[in-house]
């Protein structure tokens, strides 16, 4: 079953590799979406794909890349958008 999550990542997460990380674990998962950085500091994360994936995804962003400080992670459910990669987006 394909799911999808909108992952809402606080903390000292931008200029640590993120989103490259991101873009790492998702290919290594098997997931597709996006993840981006936003003006307010945080990173957003768009994944679908395997239920249990994409859960592991979710624990994963919890604390992120080796050099990032995860605060919090706010996680909210998301509309599958029929991406067929996962790729770094511009920032919003």
């Amino acid at each position: 079953m394909t799911v999808a999550k909108r992952l809402l990542v606080h903390g000292h997460v931008q200029g640590v590799g993120f989103r490259f990380a991101t873009c790492l674990e998702a290919k290594r998962l098997g997931l597709y979406g996006w993840v981006r950085n936003r003006h307010d500091g945080t990173v957003e994360i768009h994944a679908e794909g395997n239920a249990n994936a994409v859960d592991e995804m979710v624990d994963w962003a919890s604390h992120g890349p080796p050099n990032a400080n995860v605060a919090r992670l706010d996680i909210q459910p998301g509309v599958i958008e029929g991406i067929d990669t996962f790729t770094e987006r511009a920032s919003n």
